[in-house]
């Protein structure tokens, strides 16, 4: 029986592990090797090996009541996208809150983890850390949760850039970027296009002589600020949208979403377009990087061919002269160098983890990984619902299949995600949010049933349907039922709007009009039968059994 959990880092994927430990009747040890909590949210000026790292201005690209855990909601007052200052103290608030501080143990780094020579008999790990003096120690516990995140090992190819050796300037991997300071007044080269690389040249261009984004493929550029200044996730992350994605072609999903993408800025005069439709690749979230395109602060060019001395050519042949700076933003490798690598199963580009959790091929289920996950959402929920599965598994109320038929499983899931998305080494697995997060509930027996909330709740039911995927609605009924979870449902717009509300304007508090209620009416009944026909499609005995049940209460 599990008693004792090491959990690897105090991230956000470390401290709600511990906390779905600490409700099972676990007690958990996380080995953090920083000064601090907050993993990946914990800036420090100098970055620091083996951890993740960001920059001073960054804001967080999902809207606060998107990224919050399931039973403790951001403050109304936070904005709703959140500096990273203010994203380590909603962890630290959470940490303090459900009493996860005194399980820390800072300033520790683990070394390895290996298989107690027992382990065939007791499940158990040998923890190898050290301490921020050196000294080593050895520590034996009944399950390990790896929470090390993404973001750790940069990935810097230089192989991939002839004549890098030569060059005059400046050049470091965006992990290592913290500000522009060093850019004023110069020539700046940032190489890639993902989000980290569309920040760095859209502030550096603030102060940059000029500034240059160099980009293989392109990408789909997505505002954060939505129809009517909504979020764009609490606008369109919602179940009718998933259910729209069941239904309909994803060739037609790819021409819309593509059609209302360019109706804002049209990525083939930008020369940003990429080969990849829409909805093959998690797409980059700028609101300023146009703007920039469009007043010449930041020039679009194609891949780097070579480098000679401050020359830079392209593979379009075109070149740059005095060159000053390099940022190469390439992303990063993904490792667990502290785990054995027979634990390891490889699938595609990827870790293969049943679920994205547990390795397939181990005697015993006493070790997980938790939040090596990517989808089109928040990272926190998703690494929520895994520690809460996880927590289940390791007490033993809930069960892991046969091994042949987890690696199965996860041979299935590496076929569906290349697929359905752009992989590589960079970006090696993604899943369907909705998809997974209902899955994992399942599991859990957790997953809010929307059939049954049709007739029992049905304000709840529309809120659900229609409004934003937000954690809360995977604590109204199961095991860690919350029972704020109905009113943060019905709260979420308010704190939505709660920090915007800095000035009063006429017309603020006027209610709905009547054409704009009858419109929801309607268009709620066609979610209606969509959701019917949806849950029917997956499984036809569900609807028959609901009648079945309900059927002595209308008598």
């Amino acid at each position: 029986m599990v008693k004792r959990v090491a959990i690897i880092g105090a991230g956000p994927s470390g401290l709600t592990s511990m906390k779905a430990c600490l409700e099972e009747g676990m007690v958990p040890t996380c080995f953090e090797s920083s000064d601090d909590m907050g993993g990946l949210w914990k800036f420090k000026e100098v970055s620091e090996p083996n951890r993740a790292s960001i920059y001073r201005s960054l804001t967080i690209n999902i809207s606060k009541e998107m990224m919050c855990y399931s039973d403790f909601p951001i403050p109304a007052d936070y904005p709703n996208y959140m500096h990273h200052s203010k994203i380590l103290k909603y962890f630290r608030m959470y940490a303090e809150h459900f009493k996860l501080l005194e399980y820390i143990r800072y300033q520790t780094l683990v070394k390895s983890v290996k298989q107690r020579p027992d382990y065939s008999r007791s499940g158990q790990w040998e923890v190898l850390t050290q301490s921020k003096d050196g000294q080593e120690e050895r520590h034996v516990f009944d399950a390990v949760i790896c929470c090390s995140g993404h973001y750790t090992y940069p990935h810097l190819p230089l192989k991939e850039f002839p004549g890098i050796e030569t060059f005059e300037g400046k050049y470091f991997h965006s992990w290592d970027y913290k500000g522009p300071e060093d850019m004023h007044g110069k020539r700046v080269v940032v190489v890639g296009i993902g989000n980290s690389g569309g920040d760095i040249a859209v502030e550096g261009s603030r102060v940059a002589e000029q500034v240059y984004l160099s980009t293989r493929r392109g990408a789909w550029i997505v505002r954060q600020v939505s129809d009517n200044g909504l979020p764009l996730d609490m606008k369109y992350n919602t179940r009718f949208v998933h259910i729209l994605f069941q239904l309909m072609p994803v060739s037609f999903l790819n021409w819309f979403g593509e059609g209302k993408v360019n109706a804002m800025y049209d990525h083939t005069m930008y020369a940003i377009k990429p080969n990849h439709r829409l909805f093959s690749q998690i797409p980059v979230f700028n609101d300023e990087l146009p703007l920039k395109i469009l007043s010449g602060s930041v020039v679009i060019k194609s891949n780097i061919k070579e480098i000679r001395g401050s020359t830079v050519e392209f593979e379009d042949d075109s070149v740059l002269e005095k060159v000053d700076v390099i940022v190469f933003a390439t992303g990063y490798n993904y490792d667990f160098p502290f785990l054995p690598q027979n634990a390891m199963y490889k699938t595609g580009h990827r870790v293969g983890l049943y679920k994205h959790v547990f390795p397939p091929t181990l005697e015993h289920s006493t070790l997980a990984v938790v939040g090596f996950i990517h989808a089109l959402g928040a990272i926190m929920p998703q690494a929520e619902m895994q520690a809460r599965w996880v927590a289940s598994v390791f007490k033993g109320t809930k069960k892991l299949p046969p091994t042949q038929t987890m690696i199965k499983s996860v041979e299935k899931d590496t076929k569906v995600i290349q697929k359905n998305f752009i992989v590589s080494k960079r970006t090696p697995l993604q899943v369907d949010f909705v998809d997974y997060m209902d899955d994992l509930a399942g599991e859990i027996g957790i997953r809010p049933s929307l059939l049954w909330l049709f007739f029992t709740d049905y304000a709840l039911f529309k809120r659900l349907l229609w409004g934003p995927m937000t954690a809360y609605q995977y604590r109204v009924t199961g095991k860690g039922k919350w029972d704020g979870a109905r009113k943060a449902i019905f709260t979420q717009f308010d704190r939505m709007y709660e920090p915007l509300k800095t000035r009063k304007v006429d017309g603020q508090d006027q209610g709905t009009s009547l054409a704009g209620l009858l419109f929801k009416l309607s268009l709620t009944a066609m979610v209606g039968g969509a959701a019917a026909y949806y849950v029917h499609a997956r499984n036809p005995n569900t609807i028959p059994n609901l009648i079945a049940r309900l059927r002595p209460r209308m008598a």
